[in-house]
């Protein structure tokens, strides 16, 4: 779950104020189960944080990446839309780094950043409930310096699209299989949330994997990684996520892209693809 930019001048209105308490209560001092199992350890083996790193996370939400960030011996700094929530995320997190109101679109309107100061960016599934996708993508460049990396990690856009897709059971083959409805058109799904005394709504954004891929060239970013994290089937416990899949059908997609200056700057790369079950 992501979360979704506003600065206060100028002002870009967010529904994540209104469900902050109910997502902090959700996440906890870790994050759910599915960022503690799958989804941050995706992101640090994207990110390779290196001691005295710096690393603006975009989307921060109460900041569940942030002490992971400072265990490696980087420069947190969280970013939100959310006062609500970076207000959280001081509460919680408040000495593993610095936590700001800012909006994704327009990071270069945040008073306390500076353009090309961060080594590494990551979207740690935020990047879905934020629009515009080219605006967002060109500021995150923006805040990279030359050689500095971007990391994505989403619900996985080809498998997981919100309302259209689901799992199904072929009787004659007794096997279970991903269904897809819709898959190209880009969709803007409302997410509602039940709230002690009502309830209240968030918006999520359902694009092709084309539309990331662009967009990321467009910022002037080149890919060098790409993660497909599948959940197994069954683990030995009786986790929630034993519903998500067969360990084949990816929950999770992470992508990263480095901002290359003239001389074409490059870390040992990961590789373009892989795809990794967790265990």
């Amino acid at each position: 779950m992501g979360r979704r930019v506003r600065n206060r001048s100028p002002g870009a209105r967010t529904s994540w104020d209104t469900v902050a308490k109910w997502y902090d209560g959700w996440m906890g001092e870790r994050g759910g189960e599915h960022h503690r199992r799958f989804a941050v350890p995706a992101v640090l083996e994207l990110l390779e944080l290196r001691p005295g790193e710096s690393l603006l996370d975009i989307g921060a939400g109460q900041g569940v990446l942030a002490p992971h960030a400072a265990a490696a011996g980087a420069n947190y700094t969280g970013v939100d839309a959310s006062e609500r929530l970076i207000r959280l995320a001081r509460r919680r997190h408040g000495r593993c780094g610095r936590f700001l109101i800012g909006d994704a679109r327009r990071l270069g309107s945040t008073p306390e950043l500076e353009a090309a100061a961060f080594d590494a960016a990551v979207f740690l599934l935020s990047i879905q409930d934020m629009d515009d996708l080219e605006a967002v993508l060109a500021s995150a460049g923006w805040a990279l310096r030359l050689g500095g990396r971007l990391v994505l990690l989403m619900r996985h856009p080809c498998f997981r699209i919100p309302r259209q897709s689901g799992w199904g059971w072929d009787r004659s083959r007794k096997l279970e299989y991903r269904r897809i409805d819709r898959y190209l058109s880009p969709l803007h799904v409302p997410n509602r949330v039940e709230l002690r005394g009502g309830s209240a709504r968030t918006m999520s954004f359902h694009r092709p994997l084309s539309d990331y891929v662009n967009g990321v060239a467009t910022a002037g970013l080149v890919l060098d990684g790409m993660r497909e994290i599948a959940v197994p089937r069954w683990d030995g416990e009786r986790s929630r996520f034993a519903r998500e899949g067969s360990g084949e059908i990816p929950l999770f997609l992470g992508l990263r892209a480095l901002k290359l200056g003239t001389r074409g700057e490059h870390r040992p790369g990961l590789g373009l693809a892989r795809h990794v079950t967790s265990r």
